[in-house]
């Protein structure tokens, strides 16, 4: 089964319905407005999802070492080998995940903030490399920002919410078009030659239909990390108490500093809590060493950052984010008597922060393991595959001077059913909505909408 040409609507057009025709109509618009986007995320993102075995092999000279069996060496001696190497000032110190990993230590330099690897046996320097964030790596920090659109400023990072909002329009609107009614469904024409439409069409149709859910997966668990909509989501999950732990700073001194803002790395539902405060004794800190021999023994998973205090106020902050995230966590400790200031991972938050914070870690292609990386993986093809059968699809039949977008039905009342699910769409997504009003206004300017035409 496929979806008509051009040329067989109006040779039916009177066995099509009119919603049928208007839905086709803002399938078109929204595949117009968001592909080249589309594409662009999901050659980033299948990208990032690779990142562990692409950081392996590009940086396995700074991240791999020899195994050896015996003690590594303390974590002062290692930040000393550091800073020996590049001086500056040490804000976070990572312990060798495993046996053969090394040890990592970021220091703000000079030149900016970089990362010195070293090995956790021999103290022998590794390389230095530019500081990488959670991408832990220059390259993958470079594909996360050019995923969010970061490097584009503030408004291009908000278009990201518009391109999700209408991914979920593009995602149901096919699958309305694709419905049986009566017909076969899921099939695939092999013999289909490449050159002629139903080929395309076929391609465009079928991996939609059965990508299409996990498409709608990753547009919504992608909008908490959008700028307008997912700041005001975690605004209200933590001020009803529905997102991070708001109880345990009852007795802790706090600043006004978040944790994203002072923090190597951390999650979605705790980027906007407050960091907790030191409080000063007139002692001296009591050291890094000290410092993870207290992570360990509140056994903290492997792979943990360790952030350091970088004035007499701060603390000494542990956090990790392995593909489970029941074993996400966050500790900070007092840096003179060692309290516990807070401890707090997934299993403490409220459910909306639960919800997002699982389906964030399945977006990336994490909690559960390769099946889940190659599910996702498969998911970013299937987008790069049906927008460019769409783009084939389009020149193949495109008439010429004209932008070739579906005729709307002349009986405009009929199509109201369309309306009203692009407004609940609008409500959702404010941003998503501003851009469907857009939308219609050229719509309606190029009187394609409500002109009457012959079929």
């Amino acid at each position: 089964m496929t979806l008509p040409t051009p040329a067989e609507v109006r040779d039916t057009a009177s066995t099509l319905p009119p919603l049928y025709r208007a839905v086709w109509r803002w399938h078109f618009y929204a595949g117009l407005l968001v592909l080249p986007f589309m594409v662009l995320l999901a050659l980033t993102g299948g990208t990032y999802l690779l990142k562990d075995e692409l950081n392996a092999v590009f940086y396995r000279s700074y991240l791999t070492v020899e195994a050896k069996g015996g003690h590594a060496l303390q974590a002062s001696d290692l930040v000393a080998r550091a800073t020996a190497y590049l001086p500056g000032t040490v804000t976070a110190y990572f312990p060798p995940a495993s046996d053969t990993a090394s040890a990592t230590v970021t220091i703000k330099a000079e030149t900016g903030k970089q990362r010195v690897y070293v090995n956790p046996y021999d103290g022998r320097i590794l390389g230095k490399l530019d500081d990488g964030g959670a991408a832990q790596s220059p390259f993958m920090l470079f594909i996360r920002k050019i995923h969010s659109l970061d490097y584009f400023g503030w408004i291009a990072n908000r278009v990201i919410e518009i391109v999700a909002g209408w991914a979920i329009i593009l995602v149901v609107s096919g699958i309305y078009l694709w419905w049986p009614r009566g017909r076969n469904v899921g099939s695939f024409n092999i013999r289909g030659d490449a050159k002629r439409r139903p080929f395309w069409r076929d391609l465009h149709a079928v991996t939609g239909l059965y990508a299409g859910a996990f498409i709608f997966f990753l547009a919504i668990t992608g909008l908490p990390w959008s700028g307008f909509w997912g700041g005001k989501v975690n605004t209200y999950a933590n001020e009803t108490g529905l997102g991070y732990p708001t109880g345990y700073w009852d007795d802790v001194p706090v600043s006004a500093v978040p944790m994203k803002d002072a923090m190597t790395q951390t999650s979605w539902s705790y980027e906007n809590a407050p960091m907790p405060q030191s409080t000063p004794t007139g002692a001296s800190t009591f050291g890094l060493d000290r410092a993870v021999a207290l992570f360990e023994k509140l056994g903290i998973h492997k792979g943990y950052a360790i952030d350091l205090p970088q004035s007499p106020e701060g603390v000494y902050t542990a956090s990790v984010y392995p593909d489970d995230i029941n074993f996400e966590r966050i500790i900070h400790l007092d840096q003179y008597s060692g309290k516990v200031l807070f401890d707090a991972g997934f299993r403490e938050l409220g459910p909306i922060g639960k919800a997002i914070e699982w389906g964030v870690s399945v977006h990336m292609g994490q909690q559960f393991g390769r099946a889940n990386q190659l599910v996702m993986l498969a998911t970013c093809i299937a987008i790069i595959m049906m927008s460019i059968a769409a783009v084939v699809m389009w020149w193949q039949r495109r008439p010429k001077g004209s932008l070739g977008a579906p005729r709307y039905p002349t009986e405009y009342r009929l199509a109201r059913g369309v309306i009203a699910i692009l407004v609940v769409a609008g409500l959702l997504f404010p941003l998503v909505g501003l851009s469907i009003l857009v939308a219609l206004a050229i719509d309606v300017l190029s009187q394609e909408a409500f002109r009457p035409r012959q079929a």
